[in-house]
């Protein structure tokens, strides 16, 4: 009663008596004598008629009231009937009929239902429709359904559509209540969302709403659950999260009237025959419980196989116990009962004759899931075929993204060209020619360059795998020993002279093929000997085993050095990566350019750039200048990103960054047999050999390795090309990008090129991405080191 509407609610019974007045002067016989009877009833409570806001009065006169709504409640009829006495957008369900009574006496002590689909500000521009169409005469919409949920006894939530019969309402204006005009209603059914303009024309409690509503209630369970099945299905919610999975079996339970009732799903996959478990944790399969797949004629006995598979009809088990003994023991049915299942349905879900998969429906009691209320599922069948049909696709669909962004380089500013050189295909085809794939690439094209590299990664490794095989060889010449001095046997101290000889050699020096020979001599001199020794006593047992359990079981050798260097690899590389990745999109808006990127031991790019990339734009040297200029501010950025996870790596590695300036046109080619672009022609190929190169390079009369850390390196031969960057290393060093040490040096020759110059400026580094205060190399090193 406390919610705001256009109407005063005064509950009244005067317009229902005055029927009874009519017809004590009009009516038969009989008529006029029970209307006496309910006139001189009513007679001594003349609030009653007047009218009252409190809802309690209503139990106050309950004997009499009953007496007035005789008629309205026939109690011929009161065990069939959903009804009661009630107040428009109100919460209030008096004198109910017998059935209405149970129901909600069955919902538990003290229940009360609950008005759905209810919205206060909806409900107040409801009401004013209803002011409009009764009191000013309007036409105007204003049903909605609105619904009341309550719950049965065994907890399954039921659904009751309400239907108002307000033919003892009446609508009557306050003091100063409004006229609305056409030109009124016009303005508001232009405005139908809001609330606030609705209440400046038909403002709170203008008018009264005098009288009373009779709801007539309607079980609408099965219709509400196929719409919330149909909705949660093709909504595109996740329908692996706890909440969808659980809102789904509850709509069931309702649909089927079982609250016990729990659903699972299992997929088919036609070229294996199998059914294959749903990914995710709350998608359950009670056919494959704890399995991930299984072949379908092993999953079913020989009747449910026909009737899901070479069929697509449902499959019943009203009573499991009883099927079992039938079957003489399936392995299906069996373990139904250990899941304590005792009926179930299998339905398989069909798209256009082909089998997606199959909905179980299982109850812990014998005979509630029949053929009966299997036929239920025909309603809700289509809508699930559609959506696993649409997920399939979708699933498809985004394997092939995945596959084209991590495995390709079919990017996306040229897979115009490819799409192009398709319909060619597709169309040559058609006419009956002999299609074939013509080979695609751009010309005139400007190249651009990039690596960020782990310094020392090799020697990084190389130490790490020395360690790990040392501790691995100390280990094994420890359990050596101890059979030496238990037994004495010759083989043990020839094993043991063999593994010094590879400690000393991996000392020394770790040679390419020093991995290699030591893990074949573990696997083949080693490992036999240590499986003999595990049957001699427990004390040994233990110490072998000891052994073991410091073995990785996929590299079948000891990895802990290892394993951090991987690590520390690995998060350096996804940074690196996450980082280029999330700026080049960016970069695309500028102007749309070819680019790729590779992870060895770190992370190169190429950026390809001109007009014969783009299908609809014209390029212009300014954004080749533009995408030059954000490749050297995106690579301080991703040097930054290193150095900020620098202090969380398991090793601590530095990485060295280089741009490599080409001021030539470049011709690139798609390999179709490689699946990836590169360079074309001889002149070209001059290019990419530098570029694998340059990275190796020494600084002309020094025994300096080009790269360094804490140095952007930037490579050209043009005096062109070091006056343009020299011009961004300036703009970026008042962004705080680098500081004021910066050197120009010459180069010794690179692969018979000479001629090679290069920038050296020294980047600065902030802790974080937010922080502006920044810091040299050299105050970032001592700072991580503190």
């Amino acid at each position: 009663m406390e919610q705001q509407l256009p109407f005063k609610i005064l509950i009244s019974f005067d317009k229902f008596v005055r029927y009874y007045e009519e017809l004590a002067k009009s009516g038969n016989k009989f008529e006029r004598n029970k209307a006496a009877r309910i006139l001189e009833a009513q007679k001594p409570y003349p609030e009653l008629r007047e009218g009252f806001t409190d809802v309690a009065t209503l139990e106050k006169h309950r004997e009499v009231l009953q007496i007035l709504l005789t008629d309205a409640f026939s109690g011929v009829l009161s065990d069939n009937e959903i009804k009661a006495v009630s107040l428009p957008y109100v919460n209030v369900l008096f004198n109910p009929s017998r059935r209405l009574k149970k129901i909600l006496e069955a919902a538990g002590p003290g229940y009360e239902p609950i008005l759905q689909n209810g919205d206060e500000d909806f409900d107040y521009i409801m009401a004013c429709t209803v002011i409009l169409n009764f009191y000013f005469g309007y036409h105007l919409d204003f049903t909605r359904p609105y619904t009341f949920q309550i719950p049965s006894a065994e907890g399954v939530m039921h659904y009751y559509r309400v239907m108002y019969n307000a033919d003892f309402m009446e609508i009557i204006p306050q003091k100063g209540a409004p006229e609305i005009t056409q030109k009124d209603v016009d303005e508001l059914l232009a405005r139908p969302h809001d609330v606030e303009f609705w209440k400046s024309k038909i403002p709170p409690n203008s008018f009264v709403s005098k009288g009373f509503v009779i709801a007539n209630l309607f079980n609408a369970t099965s219709e509400y659950a196929i719409s919330a099945i149909k909705s949660s299905l093709i909504g595109r919610m996740d329908r692996r999260t706890e909440n969808f999975i659980d809102g789904l079996e509850d709509t069931f339970r309702s649909f089927f009237d079982l609250q016990d009732l729990k659903i699972g799903f299992i997929t088919y996959s036609e070229y294996r025959n199998a059914f294959e478990k749903v990914e995710g944790n709350r998608v359950k399969s009670f056919i494959l419980k704890d399995q991930s797949a299984k072949e379908c004629k092993k999953a079913l006995c020989i009747g449910s196989y026909e009737k899901l598979i070479e069929q697509h009809s449902y499959h019943v088990v009203p009573d499991v116990a009883k099927f079992l003994e039938n079957s003489k023991g399936n392995a299906l049915y069996k373990g139904l009962l250990k899941q304590g299942i005792e009926s179930a349905i299998f339905a398989p879900i069909t798209d256009q004759g082909e089998l997606l998969g199959v909905l179980e429906l299982v109850s812990a009691r014998a005979n509630v899931l029949n053929g009966v209320n299997a036929t239920k599922l025909d309603d809700v069948m289509p809508y699930l075929a559609a959506t696993i049909s649409r997920t399939k696709t979708e699933e498809a669909n985004l394997i092939d993204a995945v596959i084209q962004h991590e495995c390709t380089t079919i990017h996306d500013s040229v897979l115009w060209r490819f799409k192009e050189e398709a319909r060619r295909f597709i169309r040559s085809d058609e006419e009956g020619k002999r299609p074939n794939f013509k080979e695609i690439s751009f010309r005139d094209v400007h190249p651009l360059f990039g690596q960020v590299d782990i310094k020392g990664s090799s020697e990084a490794r190389n130490s790490a795998v020395q360690k790990d095989l040392l501790i691995q060889l100390s280990a094994i010449r420890s359990i050596l020993q101890r059979l030496l001095d238990d037994f004495g046997l010759p083989i043990y101290e020839e094993l043991i002279f063999r593994v010094n000889e590879h400690m000393t050699e991996i000392n020394e020096l770790l040679l390419n093929n020093a991995e290699q020979s030591i893990f074949n001599f573990v696997r083949e001199e080693i490992i036999p000997v240590f499986r003999h020794v595990k049957t001699l006593d427990k004390d040994l047992r233990d110490l072998v085993k000891f052994y073991e359990e410091g073995i990785d079981s996929e590299m079948q050798a000891y990895y802990d050095h290892r394993k951090n260097y991987d690590i520390s690899v690995r998060q350096i590389n996804q940074s690196l990566t996450r980082h280029l990745d999330q700026r080049q999109e960016e970069a695309q808006k500028m102007f749309p350019h070819y680019y790729e990127r590779y992870q060895t031991d770190g992370v190169e790019h190429n950026m390809y750039i001109g007009t014969s990339i783009v299908q609809d734009r014209t390029f212009d040297h300014l954004y080749l200048q533009n995408l030059r200029l954000w490749q050297l501010q995106v690579m301080c950025e991703m040097e930054n990103a290193h150095y900020r996870i620098k202090p969380t790596l398991p090793i601590s590695l530095d990485v060295a960054s280089l741009i490599m300036v080409h001021n030539t046109e470049i011709t690139i080619r798609f390999r179709m047999d490689e699946k990836r672009f590169d360079v074309d022609g001889t002149y070209n190929a001059r290019y990419e050999i530098i570029k694998k190169r340059i990275d190796k390079a020494y600084i002309k009369g020094k025994r300096e390795r080009l790269t360094q850390p804490g140095k952007m390196v930037i490579v050209y031969s043009q005096k062109s090309d070091e006056l343009e960057y020299l011009g961004y290393i300036s703009f970026l060093r008042s962004k705080g990008y680098f500081t004021d040490a910066i050197e120009i040096v010459d180069l010794e020759s690179v692969q018979g090129v000479s001629g090679l110059k290069a920038i050296r400026a020294d980047i600065l580094y902030s802790r974080d991405a937010e922080e502006q205060r920044t810091y040299t190399y050299q105050d970032l090193m001592e700072t991580l080191e503190s």
